[in-house]
């Protein structure tokens, strides 16, 4: 997703707009991580609202700009539930556990009703190309290059192995969480959080540095 220094898009007039096309992208935010972003009607979310469709309409201009916004807003949100609090600790192990249990946490509690809305968006939109598919891919590399780096500046405090490749840890990491996707949303495996801790300290155990 993004990263702390990266600024918003496309921000929106000062006053009274800016205030209820902030409250549009929450609730929408919120009711996509049920309904899916193509599920997610102008027509649903305006009487939910209590707003006219033009209303709505006239912040976004098409439903496609909405869907990308929503995204945007979801992101935005991510960085502060997650990335923004895993990076206060210290660099190495201690930050990579920071991550799993910030995104873990985002899963559970702050995503939304429905999930992560990520995961489902992935899941909807990897066969569609256009512009929210193509802004969905760009959030989810700039999340694994974080990740990826985060290993890389751990690297030098001697408790990470400098040989083993960032990205592949990434890939690994990002196959743990989908694993407890999966396993929480769909089967609903009371156990889902307690086998993602497993695979996360079986993870952690191939990548620390041990001493000769």
């Amino acid at each position: 997703m993004l990263t702390p220094e990266t600024p918003p898009r496309d921000a929106p007039a000062s006053g009274k707009g800016e205030t209820t096309r902030a409250a549009i992208l929450d609730h929408a935010t919120r009711l996509a991580t049920e309904t899916g972003l193509n599920g997610l009607t102008i027509g649903r979310l305006a009487s939910e609202l209590g707003l006219s469709k033009s209303g709505l309409f006239a912040h976004f201009r098409s439903k496609e700009a909405l869907q990308v916004q929503i995204l945007e807003t979801a992101a935005a949100k991510f960085v502060d539930e997650v990335i923004r609090p895993a990076l206060r600790a210290p660099r190495g192990e201690r930050r990579l556990r920071a991550i799993f249990e910030r995104w873990l946490e985002w899963s559970t509690v702050h995503s939304g009703p429905g999930g992560c809305l990520f995961v489902a968006a992935a899941v909807e939109l990897d066969d569609r190309p256009g512009p929210v598919r193509e802004r969905l891919v760009v959030l989810q590399r700039e999340w694994l290059d974080l990740i990826a780096n985060v290993y890389r500046a751990g690297a030098p405090t001697g408790e990470l192995s400098a040989s083993v490749d960032p990205d592949q840890f990434a890939h690994d990491l990002y196959s743990v969480m989908l694993g407890f996707h999966h396993s929480s949303r769909l089967m609903r495996d009371p156990r889902a959080s307690s086998r993602a801790h497993a695979g996360f300290e079986t993870l952690l155990s191939t990548v620390r540095r041990h001493s000769a």
